[in-house]
């Protein structure tokens, strides 16, 4: 088990081993995905604190909105004032762990299953996804693209951190009211990458304790395991057609 608090590069080392185990036994991404947060949910407990230092880890990846089952493309259709282009990159709920049972499905989740991403517009009017991916270093249009070509070395080398020290009172960690307060939430990290698909990754932490800026930057390793993790399962992402199907279900 590891300590936020106290994070040390063997821990980082260990971690990341596992991560990169995860997709065994797996035959789809959502299920990889599902084995990286319950194992980060799990593992991270901290000393004293019976019921863990993470609130909630999450798994997103964007996904086309053409390639999303019928629920969940009436669900992003419902975020939008418009009708979607096929196209249109849908920010996906891939993998949900955290200490209440709707933390637990990605299908119980209220507002976050497939998050619409129609324009640069759209997204600046996001602020979460929109500091995740200007902390990520990328350009919005990159994310957003559908058919245009992304650089290769963007793919390859682009692994970076989401980092809120202080997520009370913070505009990129919302619901501050009925999570933040509530959930006694001190610090949000994210970490992740490009697919070689160009699609966005990102696994998404929420913890009740504070997370300095160097245990923060450890994780731009563990975004590395995490996409080897991940690697060969973009051709069933899904693990039920019932729940998300398409092309690359």
């Amino acid at each position: 088990m590891y300590d936020l608090e106290r994070f040390s590069m063997t821990d980082m080392i260990v971690c990341g081993s596992a991560l990169r185990r995860m997709r065994q036994g797996s035959e789809s991404m959502e299920e990889i995905a599902q084995n990286i947060v319950q194992y980060l949910y799990r593992q991270f407990s901290g000393a004293g604190r019976p019921e863990g230092q993470l609130a909630l880890v999450r798994l997103f990846k964007t996904h086309p909105f053409h390639d999303l089952d019928q629920h969940l493309q009436s669900y992003a259709r419902r975020l939008t004032d418009q009708e979607p282009d096929p196209a249109m990159k849908c920010l996906t709920l891939l993998a949900t762990a955290g200490g209440k049972p709707e933390w637990c499905s990605r299908a119980l989740s209220q507002g976050h299953q497939a998050i619409p991403l129609a324009s640069a517009e759209v997204v600046a009017r996001i602020p979460m996804i929109a500091s995740l991916i200007h902390q990520f270093g990328l350009d919005v249009s990159h994310v957003l693209a559908s058919n245009a070509p992304i650089p290769a070395d963007l793919i390859e080398k682009t692994f970076n951190v989401f980092h809120v020290p202080d997520a009370l009172g913070s505009p990129a960690v919302p619901a501050q009211a009925e999570f933040v307060i509530q959930q006694g939430i001190r610090s949000c990290l994210g970490f992740g990458g490009m697919l070689l698909s160009g699609d966005l990754f990102a696994v998404i932490m929420f913890s009740r304790v504070p997370i300095s800026s160097d245990t923060a930057s450890m994780f731009k390793i563990l975004a590395v395991s995490v996409k080897l993790a991940l690697l060969g399962s973009e051709t069933r992402v899904f693990a039920h057609p019932s729940i998300g199907a398409g092309s690359r279900r």
